[in-house]
């Protein structure tokens, strides 16, 4: 069955599937059209909805949003069971103070020198809507129900469904 969250419970539920797996691939579409996804770490789903990534200025990704800043990001947690795809539109942030709000060590992987790397900046990416599959159960709850379904010849229950509406007035 698919549900319609909007605002507050929209954003919750958005905060609580992005903590689940907060590796997305990161998709944006370049000057020929062409979809090009990459893995990002979130650093943030913030109060508005917005999701933050750390980045490097001069990255190809930079350049594709600059052509076309609308991205999608699609996080995956089979081990839960939960998918998340979302729609929204990216700007870059070059902001000293967010980025130390915002800062992990483990980024340290990436950018070595830290909160004094030159190239390092943000990526806000505007929520607009999501869309999400969750099945709570286990992989072996979901096997049992797949077979169940195919023996009975009954449509299998994939769990909860639904779109996050994340636009307009939050709550």
């Amino acid at each position: 069955m698919e549900t319609k969250l909007q605002n507050k419970e929209a954003l919750d539920k958005l905060k609580e599937l992005v903590k689940h797996g907060d590796i997305c691939m990161f998709t944006t579409v370049d000057k020929e059209s062409m979809i090009n996804s990459r893995p990002l770490s979130t650093a943030d789903v913030d109060e508005d909805g917005n999701i933050w990534f750390f980045t490097n200025e001069f990255s190809e990704k930079i350049h594709e949003l600059s052509t076309d800043n609308t991205v999608n990001l699609i996080y995956s947690n089979p081990a839960e069971n939960t998918y998340l795809n979302i729609k929204g539109s990216c700007i870059v942030v070059v902001n000293r103070e967010k980025n130390a709000a915002l800062w992990n060590p483990f980024m340290k992987a990436w950018f070595p020198n830290g909160l004094d790397d030159p190239k390092l900046c943000l990526l806000k990416v505007m929520t607009e809507e999501a869309h999400y599959w969750n099945s709570s159960s286990s992989k072996m709850v979901v096997a049992f129900n797949m077979l169940k379904a195919i023996v009975s010849k009954e449509k299998y229950d994939e769990g909860e469904e639904g779109k996050l509406s994340l636009v307009g007035e939050k709550a």
